[in-house]
């Protein structure tokens, strides 16, 4: 079972959101990782490539992360090799929930945003140490500068976006998350889509041309 200085870890540093466009899935972060009050790494990235097609966003332990994105990669190419086909994104979502359930007396501390696009089309996923999992129809943000995150996702989301639309809005709701939380920041902001051409990340300066 979580305890309270566990669940303390996972609101200490950190702003991911998962958001779901029309034909895509969009996911985004800022870059800082803290040890408490020293900023660790300026340059941090916080999502993760687990499939052509799939890719999970992390807060929490960073050790906790990295093995759960070894664990889960590996599983993954194990599937296609017996199946002979990609995991859907659901399957994927809850290969990581039954990870996280079996560990749960000694859990990862960390939250997970699974998002990725199938023959189904997008779909979104957040997860939990203790194993359960929610199917998103809209977005979800965690970390520390979640809160912010919200307000400005509560105001702007509308369903069906368009994916340009879409990223506008992540770039914006992580930067006033970076603006107003302390362990939110770093060099920069990192945001990805994945849609039926496959998993895109954008560069610096389109994330820059984004927030102006």
């Amino acid at each position: 079972m979580l305890k309270e200085e566990d669940i303390k870890k996972l609101k200490t540093g950190t702003t991911t959101i998962g958001l779901l466009a029309k034909d895509a899935v969009v996911l985004g972060a800022e870059r800082k990782a803290t040890m408490g009050y020293l900023v660790a790494s300026k340059n941090t990235k916080k999502i993760l490539k687990i499939d052509e097609h799939i890719a999970m966003s992390i807060a929490g332990v960073v050790g906790d992360a990295q093995a759960l994105d070894r664990y889960v990669k590996a599983e993954l190419k194990l599937f296609k090799l017996h199946e002979s086909r990609r995991p859907t994104v659901k399957a994927a979502s809850h290969l990581l929930a039954n990870i996280l359930y079996g560990r749960r007396f000694y859990p990862f501390i960390v939250q997970l945003i699974v998002g990725g696009y199938d023959k189904s089309g997008p779909g979104l996923f957040s997860l939990s140490p203790d194993g359960s999992i929610i199917e998103e129809k809209e977005y979800f943000s965690s970390g520390s500068g979640s809160p912010m995150a919200f307000g400005v996702l509560e105001d702007n989301f509308k369903p069906n976006m368009q994916v340009e639309e879409a990223k506008r809005l992540v770039a914006r709701a992580i930067n006033a998350a970076v603006k107003r939380d302390i362990a939110s920041g770093g060099s920069g902001i990192d945001i990805t889509v994945i849609d039926a051409k496959g998993y895109h990340e954008l560069s610096d300066e389109e994330v820059q041309k984004l927030l102006k």
